[in-house]
Order: C-alpha cells, then structure tokens, then sequence
C-alpha cells in the first residue's frame, strides 16, 4: 500500500511541473511532509502555498534563512553529520563548488527528477553550474545575478552629476571611468560613492576569465594579474574615500540604505528586492537602475535546488523543486521578491519583458535585466572553497583597508588567508 501510496504522491508532483499549479490530483493520500531550505529572497513563500493546495497529500514547509554564509556553513555542518538537512535545499552559486567532493551525498536529478525536466530549461551555462564534476545534474538552476548599476538620482543631482539612466551610462561606461566620477562625486559632497569595497570588488572578480581558482581547482590569487589590478582599483577608491566602509549584509550596511550613506551599489538582478526591503517606501522613486555597467556586465549569484540524499522522499523532493524552478513559478517569485529567471522560456515571457518597477522610476526592469542575462557567455568557474574565499578572506580584507589598513597588507592577508583555507 506504501508503495502505491509512494507512486500516486509521485505522480501528482510531476503532473504539476512545468504548470501553474492549479491541476494536481484532488486525492493523493497524507503523510508526506517536504521540508525547503533557502537562504535571502527566494520569493517562495506563496508559491509553496500553490503547491500544498494542488496536491492535497503533500505539506511543504519553507525554512528561510537571512544571510548566505552562515546557512551555507550550517549545511556543511549538516552534511558531515548526516542528518538535519531540508528535502530540498538551495545553495548559492559560490558555495556549490564546496559541495563538489561530496556530491555523492545528492541526489543526481537526472535519476530522479521528472523526466520532462530537461537542459533545455535553462540557460546553457547555468545547466552547467548545476552539474558535479563526476557529471550528475545535482541542482535545478534557480535564479541568475545579471549585472547592472543602481544609483540615487537626488544624490547625483546634488553634486551636478546626471540622473537620467541613459545620461549616466558614460560614468558607468568603465571601471575606470566609473572611481573617476566617484572622484567627483566625493569632491562635491563629502560623502561616499560607494556602499562597501567587497561588493564593488565581487563584481569586478566575477568579470573575469578567472577568479580565485583554475579550472584544475588550483588557487590563482597570487598568479592572477586581472584579480590583483581590480584590487588595487578598488582599495585606491578607498583610500580615496569612496567608499562608505560598510560590511554588506550587515545591519549597518541594511540600514545604509534607508539613511542615504552611499549613492551607487552595484545591482544584480537580485538587488532590487533589497534595495526596496532596506531603503524603504521613503526612498521609493529617488533609486534608479540603469543597464550600464563598468566592463560591460556579467553574472554574480545565482542559486540552485539540491535534493540530498538525506531526504526520506527524493522523488517528491525533486518534483517540488523541479515545479519551484520551471519558468512559470520563476516568473511569480520574480514578481514577489525580485530573484532573476535563468529559464530561457521566462527570459522570453511577456509578463517579464513587460514587467515595470515603481520603485525604481517606472523602470522595465524585466526587459533591462533579460538583455543583461544574454550577455553572459559562460559562467565563471568557481574552485572548491570559492565562496569561502569571498566571504572569510577577501571581505575582511577590504573591510581591514576601510579601517586604516594598507592595501599592500590588505592583499597580503587576502592571499595568506586564501592559501591557509585551501591548505597550500
């Protein structure tokens, strides 16, 4: 009876991929509980309602985090034990690679998954992340961080610099061109250009051909000339008082916004929804969004369902993730919370191209960001330990220099940190 319980449960789940939500079968059964671990913004909260409502015999429970680091270090906790981890659990881009010498510990979704979950579903290069090395699909692609640049209007207009999201493409044309308005801006009005060096700094590394590791997992920071030339840009900014010394994602950094501490941030798909959560209603109309971006854009974040083996109901623990991720609830959550869509068939969708932000001036928001994510041609390649090495050596670091720290011994830490984490 287990077993034909098991297989109509199965059966309901996959009925519903791909859908909006509203078909599923009326019966099912009860008993299964599915547990989602996410971490920030994922914009599932209603979504995960959807899905109880059309399969009766199912209950999902949502356990949502705040900030990534600490969630992806619970997981690895979790992991080691081998036990506690969530039926279905998203983990961030950066963090995937430390996952990479465990994957036997996942489930390979190409096993698992509803069959009619293909590639296809995704951009290539985000397909791509989700796969081990040893070649199991072990993440549903969730959403993509296109890059773009927000800035204040009110606060440009007050150092006579241009508001206009077009007018202002030429600042944000270079990295370059981008500290040297920043120059100006810090000139006119004291204040700073800048919210934090890591999150300028993380966007310019995740620019490059290369980041902190080689494709055969070999630590390149102290081999890697583009890496150091963006640190010294970024911590000469500093000095030069640029940069508001807040630690980002941090309490101050949150409360930054609402108190008008800096002008521009950089802005992944995903900001948006920060930037409204932490400015807030007060500030709605005087943040913009232009698609202009120092060295021509990129990706940064992005995240992806796992099911670990862990899970008592793998097969429905891959249908809810595999439903949680197709192109029609990756366009709901968009409109919810802000993450971007890495399917090819939301990209494309007219309720995305359509989509407006009243927040940000009436923006196509939608429309801006699609046009970012098709620039991305491949995906960084990211080492074991990657995102480690942004959040434990190199955030420090910068903040180190915001604090009084020479660069030159800022990047010394950075690359003496980087080599003990990896144990070189």
């Amino acid at each position: 009876m287990r077993h034909i319980l098991r297989k109509v449960l199965i059966t309901c789940a996959v009925l519903a991929v791909g859908t909006s939500g509203i078909s599923g079968c009326a019966g099912g059964g009860s008993g299964i509980t599915l547990t989602v671990a996410t971490f920030g913004e994922f914009g599932y909260e209603n979504l995960v309602q959807e899905y109880q409502r059309a399969h009766p015999g199912i209950t999902v429970t949502l356990r949502k985090t705040g900030q990534g680091g600490p969630y992806h270090q619970d997981l690895l906790t979790k992991l080691a034990a081998g036990s506690g981890l969530s039926d279905v659990v998203a983990i961030e881009e950066g963090h995937l690679s430390d996952i990479a010498d465990k994957s036997g510990k996942f489930n390979d979704l190409a096993t698992i998954g509803p069959k009619d979950v293909t590639p296809a579903r995704w951009l290539p290069w985000k397909y791509q992340e989700g796969k081990s090395k040893d070649g199991k699909w072990i993440g549903y692609g969730t959403d993509i961080g296109p890059l773009a640049m927000c800035y204040r209007k009110d606060m440009f207009a007050a150092a006579g610099l241009p508001t206009d999201p077009d007018a202002v493409k030429p600042l944000f044309a270079t990295w370059d061109s981008y500290f040297a308005a920043g120059r100006q801006y810090v000139a006119a009005t004291h204040t700073p250009w800048f919210d934090s060096g890591s999150q300028v700094f993380n966007s310019m590394v995740n620019q490059l051909d290369t980041g902190y590791f080689g494709t055969d997992d070999a630590l390149t920071i102290s081999s890697n000339p583009p890496l150091k030339s963006a640190w010294d840009k970024v911590t000469a900014a500093i000095v030069d008082g640029e940069s508001a010394k807040l630690t980002s994602f941090s309490p101050e950094w949150q409360t930054g916004f609402k108190q008008s501490a800096f002008a521009t941030t950089v802005c992944p798909g995903w900001m948006l929804g920060v930037i409204k959560e932490n400015a807030g209603p007060g500030n709605s109309g005087k943040w913009a969004v232009t698609e202009a971006f120092p060295g021509g854009g990129g990706n940064w974040g992005g995240s992806f369902l796992t099911v670990p083996k862990q899970s008592k109901h793998p097969e429905e623990a891959a249908a809810l993730a595999a439903w949680l991720t197709a192109p029609e609830q990756q366009i709901k959550a968009f409109g919810a919370k802000g993450p971007f869509p890495s399917q090819v068939q939301a990209l494309r969708d007219p309720a995305l191209l359509s989509a407006t932000d009243d927040y940000f001036g009436g923006v196509h928001s939608g429309a801006l960001f699609a046009a970012q994510a098709m620039k991305v041609g491949h995906a960084q390649y990211k080492g074991p330990k990657d995102g480690q090495i942004q959040e434990s050596v190199v955030k420090p670091a910068l903040t180190a220099v915001e604090q009084g720290t020479s660069p030159a011994d800022g990047w010394k830490q950075v690359v003496e940190g980087a080599e003990k984490l990896v144990g070189k």
